[in-house]
């Protein structure tokens, strides 16, 4: 063998197509991807420790979709140069598959091996007895499959396509790794870059406690809390440090359940307090999270300014249901208003389309929320069974139809059946949620409260611009947006049709010309309401329900309380 030769590893995040076949891609995606960065510095790792002998090179080249045309031709001539390569697809998503299989077969059938993980494998290796027709089908196309976390075992896939011996499937889902001293995600400035406000990201730890039936992340990575010491967090905030990064998005599902989250974020309060660094940081809790003593108090000295709650429903039956027993809706109020009293800005996750769901039962719990709970964004979710969730297990089952295109289950399309809304109705009333959450007069009330509280309103603004105009104007959900979206002509999906460029292009000009106006439109009344609040002499004297404290008895007579007890409703009638 020659010395000094070549193995490629390209590792790619998929995106997913639009409504009209094209990819998904933007100038500057909103957020990163936490499994490329993972799988980028588990190859690193194997660069280092030469695991494929000193006198083979393995290139690593690291591709997010979202902001990056996939050059399939480009990449198999780089292949080709050297001794072989692989081809990986990381983090897919059940309505990211469809995509990877997709744009896997180009290199397929250059004969360059393609492995596919993340969670929608993972999800259905971990919960069906017989793989759906969608995982079959990779398996007969010639597809590696991979299920489970790479920590561990990602040495053995490298080795295993070098020596042109790759299994069809790999199942690492009963080897969960520890964390404490693994190699901890990282990706270069050059690609943390091209995300808008230059946004990193890190798992603090894996596993979440709780058993919401809905969710697929209980199933792949666990019920067990595994974290990664203060240590590794310290290290790993310093390499991006160094490369001046300095905001992150820890993507722990719960990280109010990460059993070491009081040394981490102590470590990260020594950072910004006494050697004076700046950090940002967005984080998921639950709503329970106010009962942790000391747990708010330092994740906001930490530099947690921005928090992600999952209401998921008023409903306490819906949350039953759900198997969400740790959401209490008398909680709601008085965990929102620590955060609040904070300056933090709260984004609060909600689902529309459980069982007892009508159109009329949401447009009324929008409202309550408006008045009497003090989050800031809401985004909405449609209820789907994700493949790697006890609600898609149960369906799969009982062979109840669920909608066949991967593609949909973005939790923006209708995707089951509903026992009292047609599908027509479900895609209304999940439309009719956003247009009635964010009106001008709640959006001013949503400002005035920030001023109130010592939020900052024109981040406050800028949200409200993101999360509006992505579904108003470009019909995504705001987590999958970005700035300036852009599509390729070459890029849609199989089986529809490829647009005449004489068609295509002006078409995509006038697009983008319409939406553009629309966006600056908004952003620019947007800025109109916050110059008049923020100028109001009397903004910090604001206050409504939302913000007050009542003593216990008076709470119940909140409409959050009144509507779903029938006690209480029993009782006021009494009156």
């Amino acid at each position: 063998m020659k010395s000094n030769q070549s193995f490629r590893v390209v590792l790619i995040k998929p995106s997913h197509y639009d409504d009209e076949g094209y990819v998904i891609q933007w100038g500057r995606p909103a957020l990163p991807s936490n499994s490329l960065a993972t799988l980028n510095s588990l190859v690193m790792d194997c660069v280092a420790r030469q695991v494929l002998g000193p006198n083979v090179t393995i290139h690593v080249e690291t591709y997010d979709e979202s902001h990056f045309t996939i050059h399939t031709k480009r990449i198999i001539k780089r292949i080709r140069k050297g001794l072989g390569g692989m081809i990986g697809f990381v983090g897919v998503q059940s309505n990211q598959f469809p995509r990877s299989l997709d744009l896997g077969k180009v290199f397929l059938q250059a004969g360059i091996p393609v492995v596919i993980g993340g969670f929608h494998v993972s999800g259905c290796y971990a919960m069906l007895k017989e793989m759906p027709p969608d995982i079959q089908q990779a398996l007969a196309d010639g597809f590696t499959l991979v299920a489970g976390e790479a920590e561990g075992h990602l040495e053995t896939i490298l080795k295993d396509a070098y020596e042109k011996r790759l299994k069809s499937s790999y199942n690492f889902l009963n080897n969960t790794p520890v964390l404490e001293g693994a190699t901890a995600p990282f990706l270069p400035a050059r690609l943390v870059k091209k995300t808008f406000r230059r946004l990193s990201s890190f798992d603090a730890g894996r596993g979440c406690p709780f058993q919401c039936s809905f969710c697929t992340i209980i199933n792949v990575q666990g019920r067990t809390s595994r974290s990664r010491s203060a240590d590794d967090i310290e290290a790993l905030i310093r390499e991006n440090l160094r490369q001046g990064i300095w905001r992150f998005f820890i993507t722990d599902d719960d990280f109010a359940r990460n059993r070491s989250w009081e040394s981490i974020l102590d470590r990260i309060i020594h950072l910004r307090e006494e050697e004076g660094f700046r950090l940002s940081l967005i984080i998921q809790v639950d709503t329970m999270c106010h009962k942790i003593p000391r747990f708010i108090e330092k994740a906001v000295r930490a530099g947690c300014h921005n928090i992600f709650i999952g209401l998921e429903s008023l409903n306490p039956e819906s949350l039953v249901g759900a198997k969400k027993r740790q959401n209490k809706i008398g909680e709601y109020r008085k965990m929102l208003q620590i955060w609040k009293n904070h300056g933090c800005t709260t984004v609060g996750g909600y689902i529309l389309g459980f069982p007892a769901d009508t159109p009329e039962s949401i447009a009324h719990d929008i409202e309550i929320i408006k008045k009497e709970l003090p989050v800031d964004i809401v985004e909405f979710f449609i209820l789907t069974p994700l493949p790697g969730s006890e609600d898609h297990q149960q369906l799969y089952e009982r062979g109840v139809w669920m909608e066949p295109d991967l593609n949909v289950y973005d939790l923006l399309h209708v995707t089951m059946a509903h026992p009292q809304m047609t599908k027509m109705e479900l895609a209304e009333a999940y439309r009719m949620a956003w247009q009635s959450y964010y009106t001008w007069d709640h959006m001013e009330t949503l400002m005035r409260r920030a001023a109130a509280t010592g939020e900052p309103v024109v981040k406050l603004m800028f949200l409200l611009l993101c999360f509006y105009g992505c579904i108003m104007f470009e019909n995504i959900h705001p987590l999958e947006g970005g700035v300036v979206r852009w599509r390729g002509r070459r890029s849609r999906r199989p089986g529809m049709p490829r647009e005449s460029a004489w068609i295509f292009w002006p078409t995509q000009i006038w697009g983008a010309f319409t939406t553009g106006w629309r966006w600056c439109a908004l952003g620019w009344k947007l800025n109109q309401l916050r110059r008049k609040v923020e100028n109001d002499p009397s903004k910090l004297q604001y206050s409504d329900v939302s913000l007050l404290s009542f003593p216990e008895e008076s709470e119940d007579q909140l409409d959050l309380y009144q509507t779903y007890n029938p006690l209480l409703t029993v009782k006021r009638l009494a009156k």
